[in-house]
């Protein structure tokens, strides 16, 4: 498995923000935490840098700077970096951060003399810092140097590391040279085990495929299976491994992080592939959660429409009678982009995806999608969605009719229908007394009509009437 990471022009671009994204203009560059295990590029397309921070990733080797003149500060704490090179380009450099490397080869801190105006180095966490004559032999080795490991040179303690250097630089020699049989056991070690763990990782693949297997049989001629074959005594590493299956996965992480083993760069890239294979898991494990999660059912078999509220927003629905609308109120969030909404109004109910997740409500009254509309609030931002309803709501202006007071009181009125005559009672209020002047004899009628009133027909002894002989006598 190969996990390397490299330095692309996407990485550096997002990682510039600061500067609008312009790399060639680019004078401080972070690429901290971004599991880089090779230098590239940096020098062609950044020749402007002053800072670069590259503290804690994977590099093995410092390489692809030399180009950057005006480079002032280099960090590179917390990397797998065994020795000093490559810095001689690197003419305006003032200080270097190697804080928790592997720096091993301490002389190969002679190629910065040429750093003429290095001011600070920090090596605290090397290898190199526990030799003997450590501190001596930097001092003695970099005259232009004004503090090592954040602790201020001074000139006296200069002055003694010279005088010293010749005896100094062979203890260091010495060490070196012990250093480096040692590192020599450490990597073919490493190699070993590695080369294990991927022939672990192929058996695993051979019987997660069934299938035809080149291996397990012998001879392709006899075409003679394993299975038939008799038991060795190495099949003991088998039964181990299939123990080792049977653990769970927090029982095999507790095992990894449990186990002792040396700080060297080996160690450091078997941690980083450990953690990337658990990553690369649980988002195959997670991806088949989401492929074996059922869809929601936001409208049943039978066509009955359901109320979700998925995203868990609070939301507001008011029938404004005035304006003949329903009104829904979405309290979305005020910083999403309108992008990740997607608003469906049916008749009977509205739907609104905010990041894919359903919001789904059922409507009181019938409304009509064609002349519905949805906005933002611009103060809130909230999701505003206007949907007027189908049936327009007629609205009477009619007075209702006042009944008329008799100022006589003593009419009758007929009910409809009705054969009996219905009379009004005198206002008491009006009338302290009865009137009798006013009091009418009436006559009973049998019919269930009511009489009309007889013609008034004039009589000669009325002084108005004139007689006219034109006019035929009234019969």
């Amino acid at each position: 498995m190969n996990f390397l990471g490299w330095v692309t022009e996407d990485l550096i671009r997002r990682n510039a923000e600061h500067n609008d994204s312009e790399i060639f203009s680019l004078e401080e560059l972070s690429l901290h935490q971004q599991e880089i295990q090779k230098l590239e590029n940096i020098d062609k397309w950044c020749q402007d840098l002053k800072i670069l921070y590259l503290q804690n990733n994977l590099i093995a080797k410092i390489e692809n700077i030399s180009r950057l003149k005006k480079l002032q500060y280099l960090n590179l704490a917390l990397n797998n970096i065994e020795k000093i090179e490559n810095l001689e380009g690197c003419e305006g450099l003032e200080k270097l951060d190697l804080t928790v490397n592997f720096v091993g080869e301490l002389s190969s801190i002679k190629i910065l003399q040429h750093n003429i105006h290095l001011k600070e180095i920090f090596l605290m966490g090397n290898p190199c810092a526990d030799f003997e004559g450590y501190r001596e032999f930097v001092v003695a080795t970099l005259q232009q140097l004004q503090r090592l490991d954040g602790k201020e040179i001074e000139r006296s303690e200069r002055i003694k590391a010279l005088q010293n250097y010749p005896v100094i630089e062979q203890k260091i020699r010495e060490q070196e040279k012990a250093y480096c049989l040692k590192r020599s056991k450490e990597k073919e070690e490493a190699e070993r085990k590695l080369q294990e763990e991927e022939e672990k990782e192929k058996q695993k693949e051979n019987r997660s495929n069934p299938g035809f297997d080149e291996h397990s049989y012998t001879n392709i001629d006899n075409m003679i299976p394993y299975s038939l074959l008799p038991k060795k005594d190495n099949q003991q590493p088998a039964i181990e491994e299939k123990k080792v299956s049977e653990k769970t996965p927090d029982e095999l992480d507790k095992e990894f992080w449990e186990k002792p083993t040396v700080f060297t760069p080996e160690s450091r890239l078997e941690t980083h592939r450990y953690l990337e294979k658990q990553r690369k898991d649980k988002e195959k494990l997670s991806d088949r959660k989401k492929k074996q999660k059922p869809p929601r059912t936001l409208i049943t078999a039978d066509g009955r429409v359901l109320n979700i509220n998925e995203p868990k927003l609070d939301f507001s629905l008011k029938d404004d009678e005035e304006n003949n609308q329903i009104v829904l109120d979405l309290a979305v969030y005020r910083f999403m982009d309108t992008s990740l909404i997607d608003v469906d109004v049916q008749p009977t109910y509205v739907r609104v995806m905010v990041k894919g997740k359903p919001f789904q409500l059922v409507l009181p009254v019938e409304v009509k999608p064609d002349g519905s509309f949805a906005k933002r609030s611009q103060t809130t931002g909230h999701l505003v969605i206007t949907m007027p309803k189908v049936g327009e709501v007629i609205v009477a202006n009619r007075k209702a009719c006042k009944p008329v007071k008799n100022p006589e009181g003593n009419k009758f009125q007929e009910k409809k229908g009705s054969k009996q005559i219905e009379k009004l009672e005198v206002d008491p209020s009006k009338y302290s007394f009865p009137d009798v002047t006013n009091i009418v004899q009436e006559k009973k009628t049998t019919s269930g009509r009511i009489q009309a009133k007889p013609q008034m027909v004039p009589c000669a002894e009325d002084p108005d009437f004139e007689d006219n002989l034109e006019v035929p006598p009234l019969i």
